[in-house]
């Protein structure tokens, strides 16, 4: 009953300082250009640790704009400072920079053509999750706040974070190592929002869930050892891949059988496998890559405590052999329920109650959750899908595309957002 009336408490006293501190008139002036550095950054992708060009125009904005700028932060990242009129609190606004190794297949007429190399290979170069929407975004929430900042009390930190996508092997990057350098101090940083555009939510709306709100993330690499053989004579020999096809029917138990998905929803999922040469030959090894995917650190431990016993055993079975390499990607996106309480009249003033919807829980991940575990944080999703669409593409695949009318929202979201936490 307390914690129902504390809540209510900070709605209303959230709602009577809810107003709406810039001008539609400065804010219809900022959409073009928007669209503009969305549309160039969008032609001009480059991979994560790789953003150099991208992070050219992002601190050559910044500097015109009069903001304190750091450069190379976590090897292309791009920090600017505005310190307003008055002292007080510091927030935080990320936007992550970096595009991914896939080739675009829309018609737009800044299709990214680019290609780069990827662990090896050639690749198309696209921002197929939508970071050139947020870059520009909060490329727009830095130019009206930088006009704006004797209204100001306190501080705002702007993070133009690279690798969010996860830096290449062998390199440190993302929010993590942005961390390990301090961008969150000097000065301190009290809280930090930051969004993410959506191709299947409609333009115009913000979905947001308090608590966990996106998954932990895990990657995993089995190696599986069997012995080889002429593919006339298996007897001879020790398949990896049946060994491999029964390790993956297994893994599938663990989340059937085994994790109550009636807590949190769970994820194992295998997206490479590799072996073999030749059509009759039954290969010695085969290596499986895959992901692990939860909203809840106990569900996780389960999950990776099984999957430890279960692999070694099925191979051993069947006469061979396997190791599992685990590694963590991120942790699970945290939303701090009482800065979101605080914060959500805000939303609403800027999109309309109606247009402000809760979520469930969504099993991609995010390293923003990194940022949260050491600040408050408050990560929401901003629709991206045109309202004549008849058909909407996922995140991370060829077809991707956003419908530029709905940016202005995310400016308008971010900057009053940031004005009224400071300024109450």
């Amino acid at each position: 009953m307390k914690n129902t009336l504390l809540f209510l408490l900070i709605l209303c006293c959230s709602c009577a300082i809810a107003q709406q501190t810039i001008s539609e008139s400065e804010y219809s002036n900022i959409e073009e250009k928007v669209i503009s550095w969305r549309r160039d950054i969008h032609e001009n992708p480059e991979l994560s640790n790789r953003e150099f060009k991208t992070a050219e125009k992002i601190a050559k904005h910044l500097k015109s704009l009069g903001i304190e700028v750091q450069t190379k932060v976590a090897h292309t990242g791009v920090v600017g400072i505005i310190k307003g009129k008055k002292d007080g609190k510091v927030v935080a606004l990320r936007a992550d920079i970096d595009a991914l190794p896939v080739t675009e297949r829309n018609d737009l007429p800044f299709k990214s053509n680019a290609t780069s190399t990827f662990l090896g290979e050639k690749v198309g170069v696209m921002h197929a999750c939508g970071h050139d929407t947020h870059t520009a975004i909060l490329m727009g929430v830095a130019e009206i706040l930088a006009k704006n900042k004797d209204e100001i009390n306190g501080t705002i930190k702007f993070i133009f974070q690279p690798a969010e996508e996860g830096p290449p092997p062998e390199e440190e990057g993302g929010a993590k190592l942005m961390i390990k350098e301090g961008v969150l101090k000097n000065p301190d940083v009290d809280a930090i929002f930051g969004l993410h555009i959506n191709s299947e939510t409609p333009v115009g709306t913000i979905k947001y869930k308090s608590g966990g709100t996106m998954a932990a993330v895990q990657r995993f690499v089995i190696n599986v050892k069997g012995k080889q053989t002429h593919g006339s004579q298996p007897w001879k020999g020790i398949d990896p891949i049946l060994i491999s096809a029964k390790i993956i029917d297994g893994l599938q138990t663990i989340i059937s059988r085994e994790v109550n998905l009636t807590n949190e929803a769970a994820v194992i999922s295998v997206g490479k496998i590799t072996s073999g040469v030749r059509f009759n030959i039954i290969p010695e090894s085969a290596e499986l890559i895959g992901t692990i995917r939860t909203l809840d650190y106990n569900m996780q431990k389960l999950i990776t405590k099984r999957i430890q016993e279960m692999v070694p055993s099925i191979a051993k079975t069947y006469g061979g052999e396997a190791t599992i390499i685990l590694e963590n990607f991120t942790d699970i996106t945290y939303n701090n329920p009482s800065l979101v309480a605080t914060m959500l009249p805000t939303l609403q003033k800027v999109a309309g109650i109606d247009k402000v919807q809760q979520q469930k829980a969504v099993t991609g991940g995010e390293d923003f959750s990194y940022f949260q575990n050491e600040v408050p944080g408050f990560y929401f999703f901003l629709g991206g899908m045109s309202p004549d669409s008849k058909e909407s593409f996922p995140h991370h695949t060829p077809d991707f595309k956003i419908d530029d009318s709905g940016l202005l929202l995310g400016v308008k979201a971010l900057t009053e957002m940031s004005i009224n936490y400071l300024n109450n």
